[in-house]
């Protein structure tokens, strides 16, 4: 296996663990993360990771309101169906929010809202791929990994600097 690293960081929605590998960052994990969520080693705390040392950077610039999109190379880990779901998260614009329905529909595949909240469920890259911005049709917060409150906190963060 190859060499995984981590570092944590404070934020304004709690400490945020980034975890790289050499090839890009696998994991933001939330301070309060459930055991078995995703299924990413921690590795060994490493501050010097090119993509950790990236994420950080730009995960600040976003929580002052000066980034809108994330450049840091990813390694992401997940079925490919995950990938897919995870792939259109990220084409969701700053600031706008679209249903779990909508991501169905993107996809092709209009029965599976279901399946596109259960892959929104298990995004090892919180923040960075936004799965803040996916909502229930009748427009109410649902589900979150962070937390109700911390979604809020990023969709209000967000709003506010677009």
């Amino acid at each position: 296996m190859e060499s995984i690293e981590n570092f944590s960081m404070k934020s304004p929605v709690g400490r945020l663990t980034l975890i790289a590998s050499s090839k890009g960052l696998c994991a933001v994990l939330w301070e309060n993360e459930k055991l078995n969520r995703v299924n990413i080693p921690l590795g060994r705390k490493n501050l010097n990771n090119p993509f950790i040392k990236m994420a950080i950077e730009q995960l600040t610039e976003y929580f002052e309101g000066k980034r809108k999109n994330f450049t840091v190379p990813l390694d992401v880990i997940g079925t490919d169906f995950q990938k897919n779901v995870w792939k259109n998260l990220q084409k969701v614009p700053y600031a706008r929010t679209v249903s779990y329905k909508d991501i169905a529909l993107k996809l092709k595949k209009p029965t599976a809202s279901r399946a596109v909240g259960m892959a929104n469920g298990k995004n090892p890259l919180s923040i960075i791929v936004p799965c803040h911005r996916i909502i229930a049709s009748s427009g109410k917060l649902t589900g979150y990994a962070g937390g109700l409150n911390n979604k809020k906190i990023l969709l209000d963060l967000e709003a506010k600097f677009s």
